[in-house]
């Protein structure tokens, strides 16, 4: 499949980014950056006592593959943990590499199809997922 890779799928997406506002005292923090394209995303998060999201709040400065990816992880990060969050990282990442065929086990991410063959715009992709997991690490010692 020859998919545009800003589709209007990914550009609708990305304009539906939620929880757009940092947190006042966040728990956890993460900003990550894509050194090729310059894309930023600041994840902030608080922990409940089991140790899932119990509030997400993001900065998100980036292309609209950063902002779909953003849009995706906020909309179903709360409840999750911080080893199902670094796990989503991993998948991520092994799905965008090659490693394997099929989306990993979040919701929306096979919205980026286009995608796998552009490597460049990986780093964009994983920004949010990676910046969570990373808060959700912190939050958590």
């Amino acid at each position: 499949m020859n998919a545009p890779l800003y589709n209007t799928q990914i550009l609708r997406l990305a304009a539906s980014v939620a929880h757009l506002q940092r947190l006042e005292a966040p728990m956890g923090t993460s900003e990550k950056r894509s050194p090729v394209c310059g894309s930023r995303v600041t994840v902030d998060v608080d922990l409940d006592a089991e140790g899932r999201v119990a509030a997400l709040g993001m900065e998100v400065r980036a292309c609209a593959l950063g902002q779909a990816s953003s849009a995706l992880m906020a909309s179903h990060a709360l409840g999750r943990t911080q080893d199902e969050l670094a796990a989503a990282v991993d998948a991520l990442t092994g799905w965008l590499a090659g490693a394997s065929s099929a989306a990993p086990d979040w919701p929306g991410l096979e919205i980026f199809v286009p995608a796998l063959p552009h490597r460049a715009r990986h780093p964009s992709i994983r920004l949010a997922f990676e910046a969570a997991a990373e808060a959700a690490a912190q939050a958590r010692r």
